[in-house]
């Protein structure tokens, strides 16, 4: 099956992306809202990852951005995926990921979607409830079941225990449901919540899960696998804890509770993490107009995105998103009352309500750093303005080791020398297995203040996972 095209802007160094931003919108002649997408920071924090969690293989969280050029680059690095509904389990099948390297991590599931689940191969998948037994039992009896706990965060962005994960008094009955129905339980998940503030949160529940675990074996049942779900910070926030110390509290936990030889499997469930700071949005000022009444003054300057497209993060993701302008002001300039909304004809569309800014003119830009996260997934067409395309970039280096890697994974020829040692030693590889497809690529020489240079090249066969 070929897959879509997407195109690449390669740079032969390290790259700006303000620059890239201005290059785009003033050569391209670009109007609407886009996306520029980072690739060397997607494969820098695959990197990282298997640096900082050597033990703990990542199965990255479709909901958080489903865009088709990040789920293949994710798909040749090897990473798993966490799906939660039948058709995030059919876009990621539909890239040739093998159905091991899927976890259905939804605790509430229908049961069409099980039964989908089961035909496709999908036999990881969790439960928090009797009754999600009972319902797998009778659409999925082979399932190999994940029993999901509460464990949460004293603090985190946006909190789930509310919603999943069984409670410590509600473990002994599950199990002895489970039991009674001769279904197949292997282990335990937990998830602290999304955008977790708390760098004891996950050792808390390592802890937790310890203890079901030895439950579950008085039972007769023989754990074999261990999920910390997701959580993971995409860029660092001032007052959050970063990846490295949330990194190093896990890595202790897992020391003391379940140690290397120990015969369990451990996988996580990062989202934001990978794709956060990968994405940057631009809008453009469309329109602007100016505020003096007895309560308020200052202006209201209108963008051509909003809450109901990208900026749908403040509502369901609790998110906090940072304004720049590619105009260049003083600091001394941002001192004007203002407000920033969103194209729409709801009043609802707001993205900052009060903030300083320099007086700015219609037409001017905006761009917005680390909107990966639960953004582009949720956006709509509301009102009829289109959702904002995506621009990939990446540096020759990083692109022609996406290829090696590819080569290394399809081909037995093959050496695997050929590939960077210290990347190629991180990475978990999938199953040789592929189909030839056309990728378009550009190459351009970093944009200078004055001179973009941008040569086409003829388009460059690649291998991608199929199967």
């Amino acid at each position: 099956m070929l897959l879509r095209d997407f195109k690449i802007q390669l740079f032969n160094e390290d790259f700006n992306i303000k620059k890239i931003l201005e290059e785009i919108i003033h050569i391209q002649g670009q109007e609407d809202a886009f996306y520029v997408v980072d690739i060397d920071d997607l494969v820098k924090k695959h990197k990282n990852w298997c640096d900082k969690l050597p033990r703990v293989q990542p199965f990255y969280a479709v909901k958080c951005n489903d865009t088709q050029a990040m789920l293949e680059i994710l798909a040749a690095l090897g990473v798993g995926f966490d799906c939660a509904s039948k058709a995030e389990i059919q876009k990621v099948k539909s890239l040739g990921v093998s159905s091991d390297r899927i976890i259905y991590a939804n605790p509430c599931k229908t049961n069409s979607y099980i039964r989908y689940a089961a035909s496709q191969g999908v036999t990881c998948m969790t439960f928090d409830n009797a009754t999600e037994l009972y319902k797998i039992k009778q659409n999925f009896p082979s399932a190999e079941l994940v029993l999901r706990i509460r464990c949460d965060a004293k603090e985190a962005q946006c909190p789930l225990g509310s919603k999943f994960g069984a409670i410590p008094s509600a473990v002994p009955e599950l199990l002895t449901v489970a039991r009674e129905l001769g279904l197949n339980l292997i282990g335990v998940s937990f998830h602290v919540g999304s955008g977790c503030a708390d760098v004891t949160a996950y050792s808390n529940a390592i802890s937790s899960a310890k203890e079901v675990f030895t439950m579950a074996a008085h039972m007769g049942f023989q754990f074999r696998l261990l999920d910390l779900g997701g959580g993971y910070p995409g860029h660092h926030n001032h007052g959050f804890p970063t990846f490295d110390q949330l990194a190093d509290s896990i890595n202790d936990a897992l020391d003391e509770h379940f140690p290397r030889g120990c015969g369990v499997r451990i996988i996580a469930e990062p989202g934001r993490y990978y794709v956060s700071s990968a994405f940057t949005l631009a809008t453009c000022v469309i329109a602007k107009r100016e505020v003096l009444n007895d309560t308020s003054q200052g202006t209201m300057y209108y963008t051509n995105d909003g809450v109901y497209g990208s900026f749908n993060c403040l509502l369901y993701d609790h998110a906090a998103v940072q304004m720049k302008s590619l105009k260049e002001y003083q600091e001394k300039d941002w001192c004007m009352p203002s407000s920033i909304w969103g194209p729409t004809c709801d009043s609802l569309d707001c993205i900052l309500k009060r903030v300083l800014m320099p007086s700015m003119d219609v037409g001017d830009w905006l761009y917005w750093p680390n909107m990966g996260a639960y953004t582009c997934s949720a956006a709509s067409t509301f009102n009829g303005f289109p959702r904002p395309e995506f621009h990939y970039v990446a540096s020759e280096f990083t692109w022609s080791y996406l290829a090696d890697l590819l080569a290394v994974c399809f081909h037995e020829d093959v050496e695997a020398s050929s590939v960077d040692e210290d990347l190629a030693a991180c990475l978990k590889l999938p199953s040789p297995s592929a189909t030839l497809r056309i990728l378009s690529i550009e190459t351009t020489t970093t944009p200078s203040e004055n001179d973009i240079e941008t040569e086409t090249l003829l388009p460059i066969e690649l291998l991608t996972i199929a199967s």
